[in-house]
């Protein structure tokens, strides 16, 4: 988008439609490529403040256990208590503490990020992609974001040296979001 989007109309409560939404990341592996993945189960609600951006809040909840990389093995280790730890830990969440305007259509989302029972503070730089009215009636808006974050700040630290040097799988990881989201 251009324009500035004319937020007022955009004021309510909105709940992530995981059909159309991705929430995925991405990692280096063997230092020459990329996995990536997604989660296939979570839910989220955004709370609009069209004239005032800066009251805006949203969460997200994510189910650990649906990580899909499209290898079964590979998944399964994610799970396991070297990564993820899901049955200790079955949720990954985000909740906004902060929504800031960047730009016409760009907003910085501060929240508290929670994998593996540690929380810290991770700024998402979001770009409003735009609203439609679907063919069932609905409002539906569109964001998409990534940031970089450093997975042994979270405990997940597990690890294999390889023989050439470097490690199996790199620090940081994108965290990749694509949202359609629907007025309720």
């Amino acid at each position: 988008m251009t324009a500035a989007a004319n937020y007022g109309q955009l004021t309510g409560t909105y709940e992530i439609d995981p059909a159309h939404t991705r929430i995925g990341f991405v990692a280096r592996h063997a230092m020459v490529t990329k996995v990536r993945g997604a989660f296939n189960e979570f839910s989220g609600t955004a709370t609009i403040d069209g004239d005032n951006p800066e009251k805006s809040a949203a969460s997200v909840a994510i189910t650990a256990a649906s990580i899909d990389t499209r290898n079964a093995d590979r998944d399964g280790h994610l799970r396991s208590n070297d990564f993820l730890a899901m049955e200790e830990y079955p949720e990954i969440t985000f909740t906004s503490t902060a929504i800031k305007q960047t730009g016409d259509n760009e907003f910085d989302v501060t929240g508290d990020l929670t994998v593996r029972g540690v929380t810290k503070s991770v700024t998402i730089p979001f770009t409003y992609e735009g609203t439609a009215q679907d063919p069932f009636g609905n409002t539906r808006i569109g964001f998409e974001g990534s940031v970089v974050i450093n997975r042994k700040d979270f405990g997940v630290t597990w690890n294999a040296p390889l023989e050439t040097g470097g490690v199996l799988v790199s620090e940081k990881v994108t965290l990749e979001f694509e949202v359609s989201a629907i007025k309720k």
